[in-house]
């Protein structure tokens, strides 16, 4: 090889993505978009529409492997259920007085996560 050339690079195996605007990551945007909705009704209508949320979420898990879809499923799988220990044990320990405490902190953490996650999610970023 002549010395004024610079060495050719290195072909490598790739798979081919869907544009952006395809319809599939419409899709995996809007059913994550419903799932957060279900979260944050939950706050009001007493947990119910949290539970179906997650549920949904692991159902579609799966489905949106290679994607930031499933970084946020992931995300509202685990606020699920960090959330509902941390809500138990505050419950457990409220004649202490500090299950209060344990209580509101897991409120406020909870609602930032949704609404972290949800603006990423609108901004088309992954959940981190």
């Amino acid at each position: 090889m002549p010395s004024d050339q610079a060495p050719r690079p290195e072909i490598i195996e790739a798979t081919v993505i869907e544009p952006a605007d395809s319809e599939a990551l419409r899709s995996m945007k809007t059913y994550s978009m419903i799932v957060y909705g279900l979260y944050t009704l939950g706050l009001f209508l007493g947990g119910l529409p949290t539970v179906i949320g997650v549920i949904m979420a692991y159902l579609k898990r799966g489905d949106f492997t290679g994607t930031i879809y499933k970084e946020h499923m992931n995300l509202l799988i685990r606020t699920f259920w960090y959330a509902l220990l941390f809500t138990i044990l505050g419950s457990i320990t409220t004649w202490l007085y500090i299950g209060f405490v344990i209580l509101f902190g897991v409120a406020v953490w909870y609602v930032y996560r949704l609404i972290r996650g949800f603006v990423r999610l609108h901004d088309g970023k992954g959940a981190w």
